[in-house]
């Protein structure tokens, strides 16, 4: 069986036993493509070894691809060569012989500063409070229109620092997965991992409450919870181009991304003595050791206000 064939193979029965989002098909689909063109178009499948997997490795190197980019493709890779073991095509995994040291994931989440968060805020507040001045309420219904827009880029925001949920789960979002009486949100997690997310804050709330009640008002047929313009899901693109587009309105100069926006509630928790553990909770991290990567930014700023503030300063001398 060529390499191709087994790929093609591969994508159809593993998917339609293993419930993935696509996201993830779509990266397994890539990432096994790419090594396809790297061993050859008519390389067999019983010709994958170990040295051709070592040497996949080193041209992902040299080509400055990342340790986490890198060690995703073997992942993908070592779940293709397994699969082929348990169909008995292969004899054994390749991956058995093989001992790759890919490098430590060494790159911190970039977050926004308190400042920066507060204006992001701020500047969606005020975009929805000038729409709602001197306009009827009908015009909230329309999907295309400023009012509903303000609303939305105002929840949209408002919700995933509120929640900390990723970009993909606010998008996957629908009607139904707001439990208005509950204060929460089914969220259809990474890798199968479903999960509540609680509103706490009253304000957030209330928002989230007024734009639910704008979003039922719009006649559809998509279940989203967030619309674009033609009234159907707002995609992750959509998303990022929202808070693109208040960051600029609200004089930020740095690039910012919606994930940020999930970073920075996380690290402001830890900061303000919230057990890692409900962290991790809160973030629907499988492990641990995920959220743990945050304490590094919120040990920075210890460090950094211990030098400001500690006792020994004034005590010398």
């Amino acid at each position: 069986m060529e390499l191709k064939e087994a790929r093609v193979a591969f994508l159809k029965g593993y998917f339609s036993t293993h419930d993935r989002r696509q996201k993830t098909k779509a990266a397994y689909h890539s990432d096994l493509e790419q090594f396809q063109q790297f061993a050859g178009k008519k390389t067999e499948l019983l010709e994958v070894n170990g040295a051709l997997i070592e040497g996949w490795a080193d041209h992902l190197r040299q080509n400055e691809y990342s340790p986490a980019s890198i060690r995703r493709k073997m992942v993908a890779l070592r779940v293709f060569c397994s699969y082929w073991v348990r169909k008995g095509v292969l004899p054994e995994s390749p991956f058995w012989r093989v001992k790759l040291s890919i490098g430590r994931i060494e790159q911190l989440p970039r977050t926004l500063t308190e400042k920066e968060m507060h204006s992001l805020l701020a500047r969606a507040r005020r975009n929805h409070a000038a729409e709602r001045k001197g306009k009827s309420k009908a015009e909230t219904t329309d999907v295309a229109g400023n009012r509903y827009r303000a609303l939305r880029n105002l929840a949209l925001v408002d919700l995933l620092f509120a929640t900390g949920m990723r970009v993909g789960e606010v998008s996957a979002l629908d009607t139904a997965d707001f439990l208005l009486p509950e204060a929460m949100f089914r969220v259809q997690g990474k890798g199968g991992r479903d999960r509540l997310a609680f509103a706490v804050d009253e304000a957030t709330l209330k928002i989230q409450r007024e734009h639910l009640q704008a979003r039922k008002c719009i006649d559809t047929p998509s279940p989203a919870l967030f619309l674009n313009a033609s009234a159907t899901r707002l995609s992750t693109q959509g998303i990022a181009n929202v808070i693109a587009q208040l960051r600029e309105e609200a004089g930020i100069e740095r690039h910012i991304t919606p994930h940020m926006l999930r970073h920075t509630v996380a690290t402001l928790l830890l900061r303000n003595g919230v057990d890692i553990r409900i962290v991790q909770e809160f973030l629907g991290h499988a492990s641990i050791a995920t959220t743990q990567r945050y304490t590094h930014i919120t040990k920075e700023h210890m460090i950094a206000v211990l030098r400001k503030r500690h006792p020994s300063l004034t005590l010398r001398g």
